[in-house]
This record gives structure tokens, sequence and C-alpha cells, in this order.
């Protein structure tokens, strides 16, 4: 029935990703391929594409390319098409198919009997000869011939497009298909063929931009000047801003040698831009003013720097225009406008304060989607440089008492937006008319969920008075009692962070009693969140940021209660002596290091920062800002035991480079800004110290590390995005076997056999996978451990008591298996732990788990049992065994 079959097929396709699965391959094909010899075409036809729907995981079945190069020349259309469809996709994963079907190809597309829409069907399978160089070359001067042999619209479409594949594919003869295709796109007139020329010619610059060379960029420069049409225009100046982003747009601007170098103005792709930045048609004007801020961003020549005006003009035009319009086309290129105005000031931070001046006078009159927009541009900016000043906090205020009371979703949108740029334009400290004018708004036209979100960026921000006000109001709001605790341990967290606002310089007993009341409010604010947690959502990343935060808090109230108790058992007046004489120098600082508090404290911090390196690891899922702000408070850790150890335990030894922060990383945040700032103050303070007092004073040094404590607690935390929001979501599912059907039962292996342990494994997504980081490769780690001996009590070497391996799989369709082979010499309950890390595209590991166990029980096979059972009787064991056993060995 060929209904039936068809149904099989389509579940086939559909289940394309799930192929690598089927565990009897072979079972498989041979229920499928017997069809192949039907006299019934149709069945034939829907065995080729049930062939061809397999070739993932059948490629090299010489059976299956027989029939496929079979049914190529039979007389039913239908037959025929299915064995192109399977000719195509076994090409792509078969280098000897591609190799032997290429000839066949040929003859068929060149012969005069093969009707065109055949051929037209059957020239995209030269796409995928691109497994060895001879090959590609081939099938490149077949599709050669083609063009100019037959030059019909629909023929010239599919065999440019075939071309500009197999070369993308191959990476052979780029450069030559980029002058083909500019060829077509300047002297072809049919409008349909340029538009593939234009839409090949993107794919090319988003694949390989470093091939383009001058001449092409210029060629294509060219075309845009002199064409009429806007539709084409507007395709070529996609092209061409797409390269301006690439290492392409400094090969274009480099003066050839033995070429006098030209001004800035006088180059093609710089007029084009220029006389597009005000064209009458939206995305034509969008992508002429991105194109002239990749060339200000990227090329610091002198000659260049005038086109930095011309950006912010055609920017400043754009921004007017689209920000008085709804219309989805609008909003499209409102956003190209806005991301370029946050390059340009990253890039050229004197442009700043133009941009933002022009941004704040937009504000009032655009349309509210517009605003919101233009908020979130505001925020980028603000984040990088401190632009917002105080007196355009005025502007927001009153923009922020001016939205409407309506409550609609716009509305809500614009006052999120809103209080993040005020939030961010005054990171110090909010003023109490600031946070009356943000409450009162809420209450008169937000919703909850509006009041949640402010409250999110105000902890994001480090305004933890405001985010303790608001999360404190939305108590009694929701509607599950796992909210409830969620936003009281918001609403703790908040208060602790608020308690370290307050901290002063030389002023211990305060810092002391401040550190207390904030570790107070953390221990209430860990037992709400641990409440808060459910299986499904278990919270593990904010339950270990929270408890490393409370036991740096208490590594730091430890740190200064022992620096103060030198100050009431200071070392004796002779203790510089003692230490001379004595060799050890730790002698100076007098009783307190001989109960080594100090060296103990060192290694706390140590510990603290590893801890903070695991949860870092661990948290695969987590966006840069996130991942940034671990890093911060590891190096704060790492920096606290280095100036222990340069004022205190080892001076000579202590070295700065390794905590030195990285100067040529871009700071993100003001956050960051600050705590790079206090780094830096502390290393100086340290260094100055050594340089100038060596040995240094008990006093000093203790001065100098509790200020440094009480100036890192003084920055107010940033509690980040992955706190609170999950964009990406990546899990692994192990599956083990053999696996028993109780999981406390053990597996019984012989003691002489190895069990072959097979790991499958399914990587599982959220809604945006890979938003952040991909999966390369997982890594598998098994090992096993003894738990509990049955045999004899006599010793073993250490390698047989334990498996240790690992192994590396490429998950494929997110699905991978591997097989893990293990002894278990020794008699008795054996524990296997299977535990999961993922690597990412850069070469990353991630310990995102997770671990699974199983039991093996190691049971003496019978012949040796019998032979045991023997000589313990004191029988010796018969001829007759001893001559089988001498057998049994080989």
């Amino acid at each position: 029935n060929n209904f039936l079959r068809l149904c099989v097929l389509k579940v086939t396709q559909q289940s394309e990703k799930h192929l690598e699965k089927i565990l009897n391959v072979d079972e498989f094909v041979k229920r499928v391929f017997s069809v192949i010899h039907s006299n019934d075409p149709v069945a034939r036809a829907i065995t080729l594409r049930m062939l061809g729907s397999m070739a993932s995981i059948i490629p090299e079945r010489k059976n299956a390319h027989h029939s496929i190069r079979q049914s190529l020349d039979s007389h039913d259309n239908v037959e025929v098409e299915a064995a192109i469809f399977a000719a195509a996709n076994f090409s792509a994963q078969s280098k000897d198919f591609a190799a032997g079907i290429c000839n066949k190809i040929s003859e068929m597309i060149q012969g005069l009997a093969t009707p065109v829409d055949l051929k037209l069907k059957l020239i995209p399978i030269l796409q995928h000869m691109h497994h060895d160089a001879s090959l590609a070359s081939s099938s490149r001067q077949l599709l050669q011939q083609l063009v100019t042999s037959y030059p019909s619209t629909k023929m010239v479409i599919v065999t440019l497009h075939t071309f500009t594949l197999l070369a993308a594919s191959s990476l052979v003869d780029i450069p030559k298909q980029i002058q083909l295709l500019l060829q077509y796109l300047k002297n072809d007139p049919r409008k349909a063929v340029k538009r593939l020329a234009i839409q090949d010619l993107k794919l090319l610059a988003n694949k390989t931009p470093h091939t383009w060379s001058r001449e092409n960029i210029q060629a294509l420069c060219e075309s845009a000047l002199h064409t009429p049409y806007d539709s084409l225009k507007l395709g070529m100046l996609s092209v061409l801003s797409t390269l301006s982003g690439t290492i392409a747009i400094k090969q274009y601007f480099s003066s050839a040698p033995g070429t006098a170098a030209t001004t800035a103005r006088s180059f093609d792709l710089v007029k084009l831009a220029q006389e597009c930045c005000y064209h009458n048609n939206r995305g034509i004007a969008a992508h002429g003013v991105r194109i002239l801020t990749n060339i200000s961003a990227s090329c610091q020549e002198k000659d260049l720097l005038p086109l930095e005006q011309d950006a912010v003009f055609g920017l400043e035009a754009l921004l007017v225009l689209c920000s008085q319009d709804d219309s989805p086309g609008a909003q499209a290129t409102l956003k190209i406008t806005l991301t370029c105005m946050v390059k340009l000031v990253k890039c050229r931070p004197h442009l700043s304060q133009s941009v933002v001046e022009s941004l704040l006078t937009q504000l009032h009159s655009a349309q509210d989607a517009a605003r919101i927009l233009m908020c979130h541009c505001l925020a980028a900016i603000a984040m990088q440089l401190p632009v917002l000043a105080d007196g355009m906090l005025g502007d927001l205020m009153d923009l922020y008492k001016l939205i409407g009371r309506s409550a609609t979703d716009k509305k809500q949108e614009l006052l999120v937006s809103l209080a993040t740029v005020i939030f961010v334009s005054s990171q110090k400290a909010l003023s109490s008319e600031v946070k009356t004018v943000i409450k009162q708004q809420l209450e008169n036209a937000s919703n909850g969920w509006t009041a949640y979100r402010i409250a999110r960026q105000a902890s994001r921000m480090g305004n933890h008075d405001m985010a303790r006000e608001l999360y404190q109001s939305l108590l009694t709001q929701v509607a599950s009692e796992h909210f409830y605790f969620w936003l009281n341990s918001l609403k703790e967290f908040s208060h602790a962070e608020q308690c370290l606002t307050g901290l002063q310089e030389d002023n211990y007993s305060s810092a002391l009693s401040c550190i207390a009341e904030a570790l107070k409010s953390y221990h209430k604010g860990i037992a709400s969140l641990t409440a808060a947690s459910t299986p499904l959502n278990p919270l593990s990343f904010q339950c270990g940021f929270v408890k490393l935060r409370i036991d740096l808090l208490q590594a730091f109230s430890q740190l200064i209660c022992t620096c103060n108790s030198l100050k009431t058992s200071p070392p004796p007046a002779i203790a510089t002596t003692i230490a001379m004489t004595s060799g050890n120098d730790l002698q100076r600082c007098g009783r307190i290091s001989n109960q080594a508090c100090m060296k103990h404290s060192m290694e706390e911090f140590r510990n603290l920062a590893t801890r903070y390196g695991d949860l870092y690891q661990s948290s695969f899922d987590a966006d840069s800002a996130t991942l940034r702000n671990v890093e911060l408070q590891q190096q704060s850790c790492l920096l606290i035991s280095h100036a222990i150890e340069a004022l205190i335990l080892d001076p000579e030894s202590a070295s700065f480079q390794e905590y030195s922060s990285n100067g040529t990383a871009h700071i993100e945040s003001e956050y960051e800004r600050r705590m790079m700032s206090v780094f830096n103050h502390v290393l100086e303070e340290v260094e100055s110290l050594n340089r100038k007092y060596a040995p240094v004073s008990y006093l000093a040094s203790n001065t100098c590390l509790s200020n440094a404590v009480i100036a890192l607690l003084k920055v107010p935390l940033s509690f980040q995005r992955y706190f609170f929001q999950k964009l990406q979501s990546t899990s692994i599912k192990l599956a083990l076997s053999p696996s028993p059907r109780n999981p406390a039962e053990p597996i019984a292996v012989q003691n002489n056999q190895q069990l072959a342990l097979k790991v499958e494994g399914v990587v599982q997504h959220g809604s945006k996978p890979g938003l952040f980081r991909k999966i390369q490769s997982v890594c598998l780690n098994v090992s096993s451990v003894l738990q509990s001996k049955s045999g004899q009590d006599y010793k073993i070497p250490i390698d047989n008591m334990t498996n240790e391996m690992e192994q590396r799989v490429e998950p494929h369709n997110d699905y991978f298996s591997t097989q893990f082979l293990l002894n278990f010499v020794i008699l008795g309950t054996h524990n296997i732990t299977v535990e999961s890390s993922v690597i990412d595209s850069n070469g990353i590991v991630w310990k995102t788990g997770p671990k699974t166990t199983i039991f093996v029980k190691s049971l003496e096979d019978p012949y040796s049992q019998q032979v045991r059972l023997q000589q313990q009787q004191g029988q010796p064991p018969s001829q007759q065994q001893q001559q089988r056993t001498a057998y049994s060995r080989f």
C-alpha cells in the first residue's frame, strides 16, 4: 500500500534528527530496501526518497548507490525525481558516491534528450561536489559551460546559485565567483538575475569577507552609484554594509604600493554612503549611516576623521524621521540607527555628548514604541560611559511624570525603560525626590509585574534601597508561596547590601557592626531562597552565589577582627631582632602570626576564589555580564589574599602580575569600572608600602588591609541578569546501559570479564539555543571506586582498584553515544560515576553535569571459586582438571 509507505516516509523525514538512535540499522534498511525491486514505479520512488532521507546513517551502502544510479535512467518522471532527491542527499554525505555520480549527472545535464525542467533539478546536485579539489574543479567547468550555453533566466539563476554554493563549500575560486557575480550584476539587464547576484554576493560577504579585494568593492560601489532602481541599490548597500563591518573595509582604504594616497572623501564607497544617508527610502538611508559608522569605528586614519560628523548628522536625521513613525519598517530602521549610535560612541567617546543630547531632545516628541528603543540605547551608552549628568536627570524625571495613566503594554514597557536609564544615570545614590516620583508613578499607572521589573533593574544597577522598598510592596501581591519566598529573599538581600553602603574608612568597629547586620539579613534571605526553590526550578546558581557572598562577608569580618586584635596585643619591641636571629620573618608580627591567623585568612580567601571559579564553570547558560560579575568577585578574593601575602607573610615572593587587571578588556558597566578602580588603588597602596617602608610595620599593613576590605564593600553589589532571568537553557540527559531495574540494585559482573558500559545522551535546549555559547563537544568522565570488598583481604595494586576514563564526543542533532570497557578484578561492590561536562566552540570546559551513579557487584568466576574451595579443603586439583585448565587458558 503506497499510502502507508508515504506515511512511513513522512515520519522518517520528520524524525531526521533521531535516525542515529536506530539500534539495528541493517534490519531497518533491509525492510525498506526490498521494495526497490517492485514493479510499481511509485513504490520505487517512495523507496528512493526513503533511502535519501536516511543518507546520514547509510552514506556508504553500495546497493543504495547502485539503485539510485539505475533509477536515474528510468522512463517514469516520478521515479527520476525521487532518484535526483536521493542523489543530492547521498552526494552531500558520501565522497565515493559524489565522485561516482558526477559524470552521470554531467551527461544527463548536457544530453539533448533531457528536458529543461529536469536539468533545472539536476544542476543543484553539483553544489555537493566539494569533497576534493579535482571534483570541485570539474563541476565548476561544467557550470561555466552551462551558464554560457543556456542564457535563459531560470537556467542562469539556478546555475549561478549552484556555482556560489559550490565555491562557498569548497573554499576554492571564491574570488573568481565574486568577479563572475559582479559581472552579471553590471552587464545583465534582467532584474531577476541582478537580484540573485546580490543575494549570492551577500552570502559570500557573510561567509568569506577576507576574499574581497579592493577592486571587487569598487565595482560594487560603481554599480550602486549608477543603478536607477531603489530595490537593487538597497540590496547592494546591504552587501556593502555587511563588508564594512569586517576586515574587507581596511583592505579597501589601504592605498596600494606605488599609488598616491587619495583623500577619504574621494573614495566611491564614502561618496555612496554620504549620498544615501539622506535618501527618501529609509532602508537605503539606514545602510548608508551604517557604512559611515563602521568606517569611523574601524579606520583610525586622520583623513577619515571628518566622516565621524557625517555619521552623527546622518544618524540624527534618521532618528528624527523614524521616532515619529509607528510602522514596523520605521521601528526596524530605528533599531539599526540606535545600534550604530552605541557602536560609534563606544569607539569614539568624544562624540557621546552630542549623541546623548539628540536622544534626550527627541525623547519628548517620539512615539511610545520609539521611546522604549531610545531608552535602551541611552542605557547602553551610559553603561559604557558616565555621560548622563545630573542636569539631564531633570529631563528624564519630567518625562517620567508626563507618562499618562493608561495601563497599555507600551506604557508599562516605557516605565521600565525610563526607570533603567534613571538608575544608570544616578548609580551612586537616588535622591528621595526621584524615589518619590518613581513610586508615585508606579502606584498610579502600573501593575505588579512592571514594579517587579523596575525593582530588578534597581538590583542590577546597585540601587538596593529603592529595590528593597519595591520588593516589600510586592510581597502581598503574589499568588504562590514560592513567589512570596522569592520576593522576600530579594528584599532581604537588598537590605543586606544597603547596610554596607554606610561603611567609612578607618572606622573599623562601625564596619564590623554593618557586616554583622548584613550577614543577619543574608541568612534570612538564603532561608527564604531555599524555600522558593522547586524541583523544576532549583535556583542552584542563585543559592551558590548568595552562599559565596555570605562566606566572603564572614571572611572580610574575620580579617578586620584579626587586624584589630593586633592593636590590643602588638608584637614585642624586640620582635624584629627575634625575626632576624631565628631567620623566620613571620616573628615580626608577634603572637598573631604564631597562631597562624593571617595564614588561615589568606587560605580562606584563596579557597573562596576557587569556589567562585567553580560557580563560573558551572554557569554555561549565563550571559557575559553575569560571568564578568562572578569573575570580579573571584578577583577581589585573590586581591585580598595577595595583599596579606605581600604585606605580612611573604613580601619577597609575592607577585603583582598574577592579579593585575587586563587593561585591553573593554569595561562594560559602572560596577566593573568602580571595582577595577578599587583593585588598582589597593595594588598601588600595597606596592608603595613595600617600596617605601620595607619591612612594613604591622600597623601600616593592618590599616592597609582593613581599608582594602572597606573599599571593596563600599561598591554596591550588582545582581546581574542570570540571577533573575535565564535567557538560554541547556541541559544534558544521560542513559546508561546495562542499567539495573532497581537503582539500588547492583549489576552482576564476573571478575575475569570486562563490563561494556554504553553511555547515551541527549542535549536539551530552551527557546533560544546557542544564544550566548554553543556546545562543540561533550566530555564524559567515568570513574569507579571500590565500596566494599567481599573477597580475601590481600594487597592489590592501586591500578586495579579504580577505573578512570575520559572520552570526548561530538553530538549530532543533539544526540551522542559512546562506550567504555571497565575492569573489576577485585571482588566486591563498585560505585561507577559518569559525569558529563561540555566544551564550547572556544574550547572552554563547562562543568554542567549531570552526574549519574550505578553499582556493580564483581563476582568470582565459577572455576576459580571451585579451585579455591578445593585448596581450602586441602585437596589438590585432579590431573584432568589441571589439564583442562591449561587448555582453557589459551
